[in-house]
């Protein structure tokens, strides 16, 4: 059992005595349920498991050995994936739609070293090594995606980092989710620095984004606030959303330089004027509308997903006019992350399972959808998604620490 897979075991027995009542009120009786609890409840809530796409004995045994090695205690191991093939066997209550193209990709799957971490945010950098951090492992790591070879960074405890972001000279900054920090990573040295946010205030940095100009563009999500920072002086600044609890999420730069902002909490986009940090609101239809993440197309259009009601949406800052399209999973299928590449948008299904990949052409306003594998098993999520300089995409499963290139045909 490695070091990390050793510390979430024994948190759990810290947080069994608070959490086991709330986790065990929805799994049922039987054999083996307070091993289950025991061994999970640090870690997530017992929907994690009552929601699922539900497998065999074999499967379980495989999805539980992404999160935590029991491999030196196979009568416990047993025990729990016993337990969880009786009572969660496979089943269809998530199920997706999924549309057959014409478009052919493929999945490349890397497994990263330490168990439990939630491996997520992938991105590319300049000489074409893959960034992702660990958000519960306090990790940042990157793949040589020609030999495989990996390697993690321990960041500061308590970091725990939501998303990483590359620069132009190849500096690797992380979202100090849980810290109030920004970490400068410095690839070749492994030297760090932390920035610090000025206001108490703003207690989590969410995702960041370079403009054209080096500078550096955050959220911070549950703070409900943007926030700019300039490498070459350190200085930060902080403007609050305009609505109160619009959880600002995903942040991408426009052609002119300004960042757009998706909301997480109410039914809007926001763009910041770089200059003066002035935030104008634009209102979606419908007060259930909720935005996970967003991008900006080479024409200018803001493309969005409807978390909320399960669409795929487009705003046209010109025109203002708003378009939304049926999610091909319907309502609750919750669309989370999107990137467009080359016209066409990308973008999940994260209420479904197993969680698919949507693609999206604009011109024929036609979808394609696939499942996306972890391994021979299906667990989402997809969180955030990044094309790639050779016409690919970047992706994730974060619940069992697969970073995934999807190679896009033709």
């Amino acid at each position: 059992m490695n070091f990390f897979s050793v510390r979430i075991a024994g948190l759990v027995c810290f947080l069994a005595a608070g959490s086991a009542s709330v986790f065990a009120a929805s799994l049922p009786d039987g054999e083996g349920r307070d091993l289950v609890e025991a061994m999970c409840s640090g870690c997530h809530g017992a929907d994690k498991i009552t929601h699922s796409l539900g497998y065999t004995r074999d499967g379980w045994l495989r999805l539980t050995g992404t999160m935590i090695d029991l491999s030196a205690d196979p009568e416990r191991r047993g025990a729990i994936a016993d337990y969880l093939a009786k009572h969660f066997p496979p089943n269809e209550q998530r199920a997706p739609t999924l549309v057959e193209g014409d478009t052919e990709i493929s999945f490349h799957e890397w497994v990263v070293p330490t168990l439990g971490q939630r491996s997520r945010d992938p991105v590319q950098a300049p000489d074409g090594t893959i960034w992702w951090v660990g958000q519960w492992g306090d990790i940042v790591g990157k793949i040589d995606p020609a030999t495989g070879q990996m390697h993690e960074y321990d960041l500061p405890a308590g970091t725990k980092p939501h998303s990483v972001t590359i620069d132009s000279d190849g500096g690797v900054w992380v979202m100090g989710n849980k810290n109030a920090t920004v970490v400068l990573l410095d690839p070749d040295s492994g030297d760090m620095k932390t920035y610090s946010m000025p206001d108490p205030d703003a207690r989590d940095p969410h995702t960041g984004v370079f403009d054209a100009k080096g500078q550096l563009w955050f959220t911070l999500q549950h703070s409900n606030m943007v926030g700019h920072l300039n490498p070459a002086t350190g200085d930060i600044r902080l403007a609050t959303m305009p609505t109160p609890n619009s959880r600002p999420y995903g942040i991408k730069i426009d052609a002119s330089g300004a960042p757009w902002v998706a909301c997480n909490g109410s039914n809007c986009l926001v763009k910041v004027d770089p200059k003066t940090m002035a935030l104008t609101e634009i209102k979606l239809p419908h007060e259930d509308t909720r935005v996970r993440r967003l991008d900006i197309a080479e024409d200018g259009m803001i493309w969005y997903v409807n978390s909320g009601r399960g669409r795929l949406g487009r705003y046209n800052p010109a025109s203002e006019g708003i378009t939304e399209w049926p999610s091909p999973s319907g309502p609750k299928s919750h669309p989370y992350a999107l990137a467009v590449l080359d016209g066409v948008v990308w973008y999940n299904e994260s209420g479904m399972r197993p969680d698919p990949l949507v693609r999206f052409d604009p011109a024929s306003e036609t979808f394609q959808s696939w499942p996306i594998p972890t391994a021979d098993i299906y667990a989402g999520i997809v969180r955030h998604m990044r094309p790639t300089r050779e016409g690919d995409m970047l992706i994730h499963q974060s619940a069992t620490n697969r970073i995934i290139r999807v190679d896009i045909g033709d």
